[in-house]
């Protein structure tokens, strides 16, 4: 008789050690290395457990080579709704939750000032 130790469960046959099972939380989870992270400032917060996130990127101008600020607007599920306007936050890729929100809070970096 062996004795050995099963490391991940299976349903039906089938290995299902990296897939989160239901009712287990995958929003905040750590995030994997070499996972795309994302950081930004929160510039609105008024959705419940969504807040809309302005990300900064660096563009090289094709013909003159100077380097050109774009913004991207993304939508990120904030579970506990800690974010406020003005944060610095990180966020991470998750799969879609709505037609516009596929992006999770990691964390906040940076509080706002309070007024």
């Amino acid at each position: 008789m062996s004795t050995e130790v099963k490391t991940t469960e299976t349903v039906a046959g089938i290995p299902v050690a990296g897939i989160p099972v239901a009712g287990t939380p995958v929003a905040g989870a750590a995030p994997v290395a070499g996972q795309r992270l994302l950081t930004g400032k929160v510039v609105s917060h008024k959705m419940d457990k969504t807040i809309a996130v302005s990300v900064e990127r660096l563009v090289k101008h094709p013909t003159y080579g100077k380097y050109i600020r774009r913004t991207t607007k993304l939508l990120a599920h904030d579970e506990t709704n800690e974010c406020k306007e003005g944060d610095t936050v990180s966020i991470k890729p998750c799969r879609p939750m709505s037609r516009r929100k596929s992006w999770v809070l990691v964390r906040v970096v940076d509080r706002a000032r309070p007024e």
